[in-house]
């Protein structure tokens, strides 16, 4: 078994066996799906009803329009890694709470330094903003940033492209452009530092910087 994917079993047991997580009473775990040794992984904010029913992440319409935006790049979606911030559903599918990201986000940090992705491309505001805080999806997606040592990628998420046609134009565009993203974070990028309106600090003086 691929070493990655033997880690990967282990921190999806010991989230399992966690019952002090938030919705660990009323909902599935939902762990993520894909390929250990992926250049990319998505990450959304929480499982749906279909995700939750399955136990996969990303099944349901959003899902299948993440399949076909995969389709369009040529990359099967085994290819690639899907998972999200918090692993259950929230009842209703209403927005995780912030207790709910924090309990979750310790197991997301450990999920990551297990796949090592080149990019981060998260999917919404949540996902976005649990990385690059400062960021609006509106004005940031579709951009390559460097914070942490990580390399995010800000998407919409396919449920927002479904109910907005200029929406999906957006998230398909950008979604065209993460081989474009892909390699720039395999060359270690060339960083281009905002103007110095848009800097902000980040804490212990560390800035994000776009790079496209």
């Amino acid at each position: 078994m691929n070493e990655k994917q033997k880690l990967l079993d282990e921190l999806k047991k010991e989230i399992e066996t966690n019952i002090a997580l938030p919705l660990s009473k009323s909902a599935n775990l939902v762990f993520g799906e894909g390929n250990p040794d992926a250049d990319v992984c998505f990450i959304g904010e929480a499982p749906g009803f279909h995700e939750d029913k399955q136990q996969r992440p990303f099944v349901g319409l959003a899902g299948r329009l993440l399949d076909k935006l995969l389709t369009e790049l040529n990359w099967p979606r085994e290819s690639v890694y899907i998972t999200n911030i918090v692993k259950r559903r929230p009842p209703e599918n209403r927005d995780p709470l912030p207790e709910e990201i924090e309990a979750y986000a310790p197991y997301l940090a450990r999920q990551i330094e297990i796949l090592q992705p080149k990019i981060i491309a998260t999917l919404g505001r949540f996902s976005m903003n649990y990385y690059l805080p400062d960021t609006k999806i509106s004005r940031d997606r579709g951009r390559l940033f460097h914070k942490n040592n990580l390399f995010i990628y800000p998407l919409y998420h396919p449920a927002a492209a479904l109910r907005s046609t200029n929406v999906l134009e957006e998230l398909r565009k950008d979604f065209l452009r993460l081989p474009q993203a892909v390699e720039r974070a395999k060359n270690g990028g060339v960083i281009k530092e905002p103007p110095p309106s848009e800097q902000k600090p980040e804490e212990g003086g560390e800035k994000q910087a776009s790079l496209f």
